[in-house]
């Protein structure tokens, strides 16, 4: 049979495929729990399955669809994970421990199409997707690799490329993660970061319930346009539309990505129209002062003028957050992510 990456299956998939070379259906959830609840690295591993079926397993899967180049730790405890793709290309995700939680941020893409103007990821352009296993070892992986005692606690889709572009492959890698029979991550643990791809955001309401944030950036069309292209597809009007309309539970609130240019986007009163377009969504929204880079054309504003656009929109009413960057020395922080054996 033809050698498949067994992480590419959810569990009813991998129901299926099991199936399909002559296995009864329970091996499938047998496998799965291998694989993601206790974490093997070998198929040797797995002493309840017959030598025969593993021996198959051997041949005819690949356990790891990635491998781990580098690992580059911070001065603030943050790590960077290099991946190495069985293509060859590489992706990169981030480790960020702030107890009690510790965060990885993982990719979806190898590069990204939308061409974001303060994102590094944006300007090394589109290699391709991520596979289903090639997201889902991210995670499998790092957790091999994490120190004695910690545990990753939160996902966030917010590394490499725009998670909505890759859609079928996203949402079926959180039907992995969050399966009860493997990780089990829950839904409020997973968050999806995205640019605003309106039809994917739509069904992504309908099919997935984890935690959306919204790369807002600018308070109006003609500033969003020149920093984020995809406005010009989906222009403010049509995202905040698809917002107000999104399925939230009752406690839940969308979470509103701004990151602070200096002189760009970080007046006060462009504070204030971010509250009006806000205005009707149960938002939340984080500030993050922009990570300058070598070649990029912006700057990081002051903290007066952070705490001066922070204050416009407190007095708006809005819940406001600083989010302080992690991992900026090894350029693991937002918009850093580039994957230097691709290009950087």
């Amino acid at each position: 049979m033809d050698r498949v990456f067994i992480k590419n299956y959810t569990l009813k998939e991998l129901e299926a495929w099991v199936e399909s070379i002559g296995e009864r259906r329970f091996r499938a959830r047998q496998l799965f729990c291998h694989i993601y609840a206790r974490r093997v690295r070998s198929w040797e591993e797995c002493s309840d399955l017959s030598k025969m079926f593993r021996v198959q397993m051997e041949y005819g899967t690949h356990l790891d669809a990635i491998r781990l180049m580098e690992v580059r730790e911070s001065g603030d405890g943050t790590r960077k994970y290099l991946w190495e793709l069985p293509d060859g290309l590489t992706v990169e995700s981030v480790l960020i421990p702030d107890a009690p939680r510790c965060t990885l941020c993982i990719s979806s893409q190898v590069g990204c199409a939308l061409g974001c103007k303060f994102c590094l990821t944006g300007a090394m352009g589109f290699k391709r997707d991520l596979t289903v296993a090639e997201i889902v070892d991210q995670v499998c992986q790092t957790m091999h690799h994490l120190d004695s005692g910690s545990r990753i606690t939160n996902l966030v889709f917010m590394g490499m490329g725009e998670p909505l572009a890759n859609y079928d492959a996203v949402v079926r890698s959180i039907q992995v993660l969050s399966d009860p029979e493997g990780m089990a991550f829950s839904h409020r643990k997973i968050t999806l970061s995205t640019a605003g791809l309106v039809p994917q955001l739509a069904r992504l309401g309908k099919e997935s319930p984890v935690n959306l944030a919204i790369s807002l950036h600018a308070p109006n069309d003609e500033l969003r346009s020149t920093l984020m292209p995809v406005n010009r597809r989906h222009p403010l009007a049509e995202l905040m539309a698809a917002c107000r309309k999104y399925p939230l539970a009752p406690r839940k609130r969308i979470t509103f990505e701004y990151i602070l240019l200096e002189g760009v986007n970080d007046e006060p009163e462009q504070a204030r129209d971010v509250a009006g377009l806000l205005r009707g969504v149960k938002a939340k929204v984080n500030l993050i002062p922009f990570n300058p880079y070598p070649g990029s054309p912006f700057k990081q504003p002051s903290e007066r003028r952070v705490s001066a656009f922070q204050e416009a929109l407190l007095r708006a009413q809005l819940t406001v957050m600083v989010r302080q960057s992690r991992g900026a020395d090894i350029s693991a922080a937002c918009g850093q992510l580039a994957a230097r054996a691709a290009g950087e």
